[in-house]
């Protein structure tokens, strides 16, 4: 089967491997174009997938949008079985889903057709779900709404960031690709459409969603701080300046004070109080710092208990 590989992050590289450690014919990869690094901005850096290719002998395209009768054209001379789209950063114009004659297959972090779109695995953290997985899909012009080939579950993780989710979704989301281009190969593929009724929607993550609200439970800032950990970065102010925060654990029961409020700063983290109960947070990042451990930041007259957070105007959406 000659796949065509559309992909930019590092969650897209395990299902490239894996695609190639199975034998598959990887005719091209479709990536993002190399982004500026530093601080001139003067160097390109390519992204995760490019270089996998690369190193593979793949050949690479990088158009700025995925679209025109030249783009088309090297496409259809790529001669692809099948599309395998996994983050790759732009929608896909009709044209392009339907050039392959078995389609265009789509990896989604998520149970499908819940949390639709940009962010499910943040969005899956900061709901409190309890499980979460991966969906291959059919793609289609609709957003997310494809017919189902195959689905993967896994456990959300008590304390786990979207980064450590992200790590594992897509190790899962590899594995469930080769499965449901072996259910392709043997005809025994059933696509099943998704029911339109539950479907929910996991938006773009912007900088005022990241913003922590500290009169909810200790349960739902610790959620929220670990679902944009590391990016965005849940972030709140405290003397007037801004400051990331990230890797929060739900501190023991039996805390009572004003939300937001520093109660101590020692090697297990920085303590502060929500609406009901507190949270440790293991590191922080003030705004044009590198990231600190909590002690570092007090030792730097950043932060002291008896201080206190702004309560945050953030709600989740």
């Amino acid at each position: 089967m000659r796949v065509l590989f559309w992909g930019t992050p590092e969650f897209a590289t395990a299902p490239l491997r894996a695609l190639i450690g199975e034998g598959f014919d990887v005719v091209g990869v479709v990536t993002q174009p190399d982004k500026p690094v530093g601080r001139s901005r003067s160097t390109l850096q390519a992204s995760p997938v490019k270089q996998v290719a690369l190193a593979e002998g793949i050949p690479v395209l990088q158009p700025d949008k995925p679209r025109g009768d030249e783009f088309l054209a090297a496409l259809a001379a790529l001669a692809p079985d099948v599309s395998v789209v996994v983050a790759y950063g732009h929608i896909l114009p009709e044209a392009v889903i339907d050039l392959p004659p078995l389609g265009t297959l789509n990896i989604h972090a998520s149970l499908l057709p819940a949390l639709r779109g940009a962010a499910p695995i943040q969005a899956a953290i900061r709901d409190g779900l309890a499980e979460t997985g991966v969906t291959i899909m059919q793609m289609v012009p609709a957003l997310d709404a494809g017919p189902i080939l195959h689905t993967a579950r896994t456990p959300i993780l008590e304390d786990e960031t979207s980064l450590e989710l992200s790590l594992r979704l897509s190790e899962l989301g590899a594995n469930a690709l080769i499965e449901a281009l072996a259910l392709i190969e043997l005809g025994a593929a059933t696509p099943q459409p998704q029911d339109e009724t539950r479907a929910t929607y996991a938006g773009k993550l912007t900088r005022e969603s990241a913003e922590v609200d500290w009169t909810g439970t200790a349960y739902d800032v610790s959620r929220h701080i670990r679902a944009y950990d590391p990016k965005p970065g849940a972030w709140s102010r405290v003397n007037g300046a801004e400051v990331k925060l990230f890797g929060a654990r739900i501190a023991p029961r039996g805390l009572s004070h004003a939300a937001g409020a520093v109660l101590a700063t020692d090697s297990a983290g920085l303590l502060v109080a929500c609406g009901s109960g507190a949270v440790r947070v293991l590191a922080v990042q003030p705004a044009g710092k590198r990231r600190l451990t909590p002690v570092e930041w007090a030792h730097g007259r950043g932060i002291a208990a008896g201080d206190r957070f702004d309560t945050g105007s953030a709600q989740a959406s």
